[in-house]
């Protein structure tokens, strides 16, 4: 391992971190590390610098590190104007490594999403209620008591409910061997919640627009009082989110790639044509889907690209000329509002893994909607022509990451589709007002609510499985589909349509479901999701939504494993031709520690 000798000690006075760093862009030579800063600041990471960009008054600097040798690792710390700000004192934590990826050892994927500030009492079970009210009687305020369900509490275990799974990876990783950590951990959707912040945003968001009432400038028209509405409330929306010790250690060590969904902006964001409206149309909602956007590119997309993508992004030049770049990211958000072909947020990468390839898609399975009655479709045709494109070579496995499931227990799956065509006139006027209210009522917005998409991602999987994207017409060993959003988690084994069962050889495909991170479906929502996922439900929806003329999948698929309801954390590895998957619930030990525990293991391949 190499070491960075240490430059100034820490000291008063000076620019400050705010958040990081984070590790994001990591390949077997290079690396990006991201930090805020509380002020403008030169940054100082492994003997590189980088001068910090201004948006709307908050500073941030993305330091980028190449020449680095394949399977290194290189202890870091952070300067600041040549202050080390990085690591804190006392953090408890060892110190930073950055490690570049080896192409002789095993890929390994760690991937989940949905991680909320403060988990609302009525979505608890009775038994993480019961702790909850414990801790009241104890005199514990509600921020000290969501701080104890992330990171444990001293005196007895926590509710598992309750424990934040990145605080528990965190934890199981500082008593592991840094070979066994994950390459990157992939976000995949619901890093934060616009609409649903945790206390320390919402008492920001009071005075923030308390003083700029003072100041006759609100910060937006008849913004909701509990939900962020400017850029300065997504910024400290990221930084309730993102700084516990104990996760700003985990994302200072292991890459991240992150995607974004609907609570990054507000629930069921791009449902339909009906929900667009309604919200395009509220006097706050400008404000709000600009300061969006603005803050994903800051917080989450900026770190997803490679060097060679940042010296060709056109944004990223901008950025970094002297003065605010709030309004070149403002015009940047009005552009992607409208989908302008030229702005993608999905993401491409390959990995190696000991042998063999790992082709890896992040799918924009949201910003990139069409929601046009009778012509709906989950990502638009410039997008998909990117994913199939993307897909095209010879790899030994691979991985679709998209922020909504496309394979639901099936009477889920019916239900959705069904409403779509109800939605769309296939029973008349009445029918599809009231298929319009459930859509949007109970969230029915995922793959098989846009049925044309479903159709298309059919046929893609059945194309990668028998190996027509591949020059030499060899199918991966393994295609995963991977993706979270439902507050629960599962294993789904697909069986490819019939005419593609002919083919000399096919690859193992599979879904992987994992949510959440943070949070809980409500009691209630599991028994009906339960009720849902029999095979009465399946029966009875198929012939509904045969009766509306939805469209009825080819491939057929069944969940192996789970639902599992905790906050987990799940990790995919790859060994030359093997794939296997392993599911992490977050727990707690007997002194109250956060911990992860293997839920499952299975082969993918």
């Amino acid at each position: 391992m190499v070491a960075e000798t240490d430059m100034t000690t820490q000291e008063s006075g000076g620019p400050e971190l705010v958040l990081g760093p984070m590790l994001r862009y990591v390949s077997e030579t290079e690396a990006t590390i991201w930090v805020e800063t509380d002020r403008e600041a030169q940054v100082g990471i492994l003997g590189r610098t980088a001068r910090t960009f201004e948006v709307a008054g908050h500073h941030y600097g993305l330091v980028v590190l190449d020449g680095l040798p394949p399977g290194s690792a290189h202890e870091y710390q952070v300067t600041l104007d040549d202050v080390v700000r990085w690591p804190l004192p006392d953090s408890g934590f060892p110190p930073s490594v950055l490690r570049t990826l080896n192409p002789d050892r095993p890929a390994r994927l760690a991937f989940g999403s949905c991680r909320v500030a403060e988990i609302a009492p009525k979505n608890l079970d009775r038994s993480a209620r019961r702790e909850r009210a414990r801790r009241q009687l104890a005199g514990a305020q509600p921020a000290a008591q969501e701080q104890a369900g992330r990171q444990g509490a001293a005196g007895g275990p926590a509710s598992a409910e309750g424990i934040d799974a990145l605080a528990a990876c965190a934890a199981s990783l500082v008593k592991s061997s840094p070979d066994s950590w994950p390459d990157a951990l992939l976000m995949i959707g619901d890093q934060v919640y616009a609409d649903e912040p945790g206390p320390a945003t919402r008492e920001f968001i009071a005075s923030h627009r308390a003083a700029q009432s003072a100041l006759g400038a609100p910060s937006a028209p008849e913004a909701p009082p509990a939900e962020v509405a400017d850029f300065a409330e997504y910024c400290a929306l990221y930084w309730e989110a993102w700084s516990d010790p104990a996760v700003r250690w985990l994302f200072s060590v292991v890459p991240t790639v992150m995607i974004f969904d609907d609570h990054d902006v507000h629930d069921d964001w791009n449902t339909s044509a009906n929900w667009r409206r309604a919200f395009t149309a509220q006097p706050w909602w400008g404000k709000r889907i600009e300061s969006a956007y603005q803050s994903y590119w800051v917080y989450q997309y900026l770190g997803n690209l490679s060097p060679q993508q940042l010296a060709g992004d056109e944004t990223w030049a901008k950025v970094r000329q002297p003065g605010d770049a709030a309004p070149v990211l403002a015009d940047l958000a009005q552009r992607a509002d409208q989908r302008s072909p030229d702005i993608r947020w999905s993401v491409a990468r390959t990995f190696s893994a000991a042998g063999g390839t790992v082709r890896l898609i992040l799918l924009d399975s949201r910003s990139r909607r069409v929601v046009d009655p009778g012509g709906r479709l989950m990502a638009d045709e410039t997008e998909w022509q990117w994913l199939t494109e993307s897909l095209n070579g010879d790899w030994q496995h691979v991985v679709i990451a998209t922020s909504v499931p496309p394979l639901l227990p099936r009477g889920i799956h019916t239900l959705e589709a069904w409403t779509e065509r109800l939605a769309d006139g296939a029973w008349g006027r009445r029918a599809a007002a009231f298929a319009e209210h459930l859509r949007d009522g109970v969230d029915l917005e995922h793959w098989p609510a846009f049925g044309g998409s479903f159709a298309k991602l059919e046929r893609l999987v059945t194309e990668l499985a028998t190996g027509r994207h591949s020059p030499q017409g060899n199918p991966p060993a393994s295609v995963t589909l991977i993706s979270g959003d439902i507050h629960h988690s599962y294993l789904a084994a697909v069986n490819l349509p019939r005419h593609a069962t002919a083919a000399t050889r096919t690859s193992a495909v599979y879904e992987a479901v994992c949510s959440p991170f943070h949070q809980a479906m409500p009691p209630k929502m599991r028994y009906a999701q339960r009720l849902a996922s029999n095979r009465v439900s399946g029966l009875l929806g198929t012939a509904a939504a045969r009766l509306a003329g939805a469209y009825v999948p080819g491939l057929t698929w069944r969940i192996t494993e789970g639902p599992w309801f905790q906050n987990m954390i799940a990790t995919l590895e790859y060994h030359a031709a093997q794939a296997t998957l392993r599911f992490d619930s977050a727990t707690a030990d007997q002194a109250g520690d956060p911990r992860l525990a293997t839920v499952m293991e299975a082969d993918l391949s």
